[in-house]
C-alpha cells in the first residue's frame, strides 16, 4: 500500500513512473461514495507493473482530501475542478480514467480540456435524464433506505452495509470478504455529484475514448453504457461482473484490456 502523498489538499496515491515504452501518466478518478483506495487494490499496482506512473486522486471531501464546506454542498464541477488541479501539476497530460460519476467527471473534463485518451468503467451517462434514471434506481431498489438517507439519515445510508453494497455496486459472485471490505470504507456523497441539472455537449469531444461496462451492473445499466457509447461514437465493451469493476474478481481482465487498448493508442 503506498502512502498517500498531497497535490494541494488533494490526496493523491502515486505509484510506478513513466517509462519509455509508457511515458504518459495515468489519472484515475473515483466514482461517489469511494475515495482513491479503491484504485489502489489492484489497478495501481497493475498498471505500474506495466510500466506506467499510475495516480489516484480523491476528490475534496472524499478520502483524506478535506473540503472547505459542507460535502452536500459541493458539486460535480468541484470534482472536475479537483482533476483539473492534479492534472496541470503532472509534466504531461494524463489519460483520465474515470469510474462510475468519476467518468462523468472525466467526460465534464473533457469538454474544455484535451487528453490523450480517456477511459469510462460503468460511467454515469452523458445524457443528463439517464444520469435521473440511475439516481432514482438506486432508491426504489431500496425505498425505506433512501427516505432515511434523505431526511434523518446520510447518503452513506444508501450503501454502508455488505447487504447494500452488494446489492448495488457488486454481483451475487464477488467474495463477501471483498464486498464487506469496500462497505467498511464507503462515506457520505454529495447530493450534486450525479451531475442531474449538467448538460454535456459529447460532440465538442474528440479525445480517444474507451467505453466499458458491467453485464450484471444493477446502478448503471447496459443500455445507459450503450448510449454513452454511442454519444462518441465508439462501441461498448462488457465484462462479466458488478458495478464496481475495479474491485470484482474479474479486474484482471478489465486491466488488461485497458492496457492493450492503451498501447494501441500508442500510449
Amino acid at each position: 500500500m503506498a502512502l498517500p502523498a498531497r497535490s494541494g489538499t488533494i490526496e493523491l496515491i502515486d505509484k510506478g513512473s513513466s517509462s519509455d515504452t509508457h511515458p504518459t501518466p495515468l489519472l484515475f478518478v473515483h466514482g461517489g461514495w469511494h475515495g482513491a483506495w479503491c484504485w489502489d487494490e489492484h489497478f495501481l499496482d497493475f498498471f505500474a507493473g506495466a510500466g506506467y506512473r499510475a495516480i489516484a486522486l480523491s476528490v475534496r471531501g472524499h478520502g483524506n482530501s478535506p473540503t472547505t464546506k459542507p460535502l452536500s454542498s459541493c458539486s460535480v464541477a468541484d470534482y472536475v475542478q479537483d482533476v483539473r488541479s492534479v492534472a496541470d501539476g503532472l509534466p504531461t497530460p494524463p489519460v483520465l480514467i474515470g469510474h462510475s460519476v468519476g467518468g462523468f467527471i472525466v467526460q465534464m473534463y473533457l469538454e474544455d480540456r484535451s487528453a490523450p485518451a480517456a477511459v469510462l468503467l460503468a460511467s454515469m451517462p452523458s445524457h443528463a435524464a439517464r444520469r435521473l434514471g440511475v439516481a432514482l434506481r438506486a432508491m426504489r431498489r431500496h425505498p425505506l433506505v433512501a427516505l432515511r438517507a434523505n431526511t434523518v439519515g446520510s447518503t452513506a445510508d444508501l450503501v454502508n452495509t455488505p447487504r447494500l453494497a452488494r446489492d448495488h455496486l457488486f454481483s451475487t459472485h464477488t467474495p463477501e470478504s471483498v464486498v464487506e471490505s469496500c462497505a467498511a470504507r464507503l462515506q457520505a456523497e454529495s447530493w450534486g455529484a450525479p451531475g442531474l441539472s449538467v448538460r454535456l455537449k459529447p460532440a465538442q469531444i474528440t479525445t480517444p475514448l474507451l467505453v466499458l461496462g458491467a453485464e450484471n451492473d444493477k446502478l448503471v445499466v447496459n443500455t445507459d453504457v450503450r448510449a454513452t457509447a454511442c454519444a462518441y461514437r465508439v462501441q461498448a465493451e462488457f465484462f462479466p461482473g458488478g458495478h464496481n469493476m475495479m474491485l470484482e474478481p474479474g479486474w484482471p481482465d478489465v486491466a488488461d484490456r485497458i492496457h492493450s487498448w492503451l498501447t494501441s493508442q500508442g500510449i
